[in-house]
């Protein structure tokens, strides 16, 4: 496997934020969204190659937390991954694995499949990347078997308001979303967007019951390092 880096810190998002947790970020996603902030990963070749023992004695050797995240790039277009999950999950390990609900491995054994559809916010500005990546963004198909077969969090990256019909047109066409388990996010790359953005975002989930997504990672160390 491609592994672009692994580093102990908290869990920045989702139900789960300020969870110490290890962070396996493996290389290469087909996506190209325009507010990606670890673009650095993108590229197949972005990393070094680690048997997944290899990564397992890493995981190991950087804390005793029992938490481990895996993330990218996209982590569920590599093919090692059910290998991976197995010998984490074999050494007790709380899994999550962070989507883009893009592809499906059926029976990992993971603990919380993290997903972010992405939105039609997310399309970049250049047109030769854009055509791509509006083709590949979203399988709603996908999402479904996602969400019936993983304990799941669904979370949403709003840049404006207008963004909300199309994150519920989008839980709508899912079908069996447990709202409970829906999640907005503030669309920021650095801590002032987060702050500007957020009153924003938590008055759209009072209207609507979804949660408000912290961005931890952002609110503690802002865009200066990848780990806090």
């Amino acid at each position: 496997m491609r592994v672009n880096e692994i580093f102990y810190s908290l869990q920045g998002e989702g139900f789960l934020a300020g969870v110490p947790s290890v962070f396996i970020r493996l290389a290469g996603c087909s996506l190209r969204c325009r507010w990606c902030d670890t673009k650095y990963a993108l590229d197949q070749e972005a990393g070094f190659h680690y048997s997944t023992d290899k990564i397992v004695q890493a995981v190991q050797q950087q804390a005793r937390s029992k938490f481990v995240v895996i993330t990218g790039g996209e982590p569920m277009i590599n093919p090692d991954l059910p290998e991976l999950v197995q010998k984490l999950k074999a050494s007790e390990k709380h899994i999550t694995i962070e989507t883009a609900g893009i592809a499906f491995i059926p029976d990992l054994a993971c603990d919380l499949m993290s997903i972010s559809p992405k939105l039609s916010n997310s399309t970049p500005a250049a047109p030769q990347l854009a055509a791509v990546h509006e083709d590949s963004r979203l399988d709603i198909a996908v999402l479904s078997e996602l969400i019936d077969n993983y304990k799941y969090q669904l979370k949403f990256v709003v840049d404006s308001q207008a963004d909300l019909p199309e994150i519920q047109q989008t839980v709508e066409k899912i079908g069996n979303v447990d709202s409970d388990k829906v999640m907005l996010m503030p669309q920021a790359k650095t801590r002032e967007e987060l702050l500007a953005k957020s009153p924003m975002v938590a008055c759209l989930c009072k209207q609507t019951g979804f949660a408000f997504g912290q961005r931890l990672h952002l609110l503690l160390r802002n865009n200066q390092t990848r780990s806090i």
